[in-house]
């Protein structure tokens, strides 16, 4: 397969309804090969929180309308899973998903004299990521200096903010 990411796009477009129809929503998508099998992984959420139930469904589902679509010659293996508590953040569609969740986040270089900021994900744009830390300041981050964002379980989260 000489174009992984064109051919995502179209397996996307197929499995959207799909995913919508199980209330789901498409967190993240990846199409590569591994080994000598390439690997299709969909990571999805809802409100609340996906189930394993709603995982199995979803893949039961996906793999039909693949195989009837015709779209994928390959051997593949299919993996539909939630996208974890400590997800890092990678894509655009990755940070628009994960607008009001805690979040953890590096820059390259310093941005008001730091280079991680702890906090809730307030916005995200073409050029910034917006953070607002416990003590309600916010930080607006240039979207090229940011190396690594990572969600912050909430737990780890509310600890994380109170401090030593």
């Amino acid at each position: 397969m000489s174009d992984p990411e064109g051919q995502l796009g179209r397996i996307e477009a197929v499995l959207s309804p799909v995913v919508q129809e199980h209330g789901l929503s498409l967190v993240d998508a990846e199409w590569r090969r591994e080994g000598r099998r390439w690997v299709l992984r969909l990571f999805v959420d809802k409100p609340g929180g996906v189930t394993i139930a709603d995982c199995q469904r979803l893949s039961h589902e996906a793999g039909d309308v693949l195989d009837v679509s015709g779209l994928l010659q390959e051997a593949y293996d299919l993996e539909v899973s939630s996208p974890g508590l400590d997800r890092e953040l990678r894509k655009d569609r990755e940070f628009a998903w994960a607008i009001g969740k805690e979040l953890r986040c590096w820059v390259r270089e310093p941005v008001g004299g730091r280079t991680e900021f702890c906090g809730r994900l307030v916005a995200v744009t073409a050029g910034e990521v917006i953070v607002e830390d416990a003590q309600g300041e916010t930080s607006m981050l240039p979207r090229h200096l940011v190396t690594k964002a990572r969600l912050v379980p909430v737990s780890a989260g509310r600890r994380a903010q109170q401090g030593p």
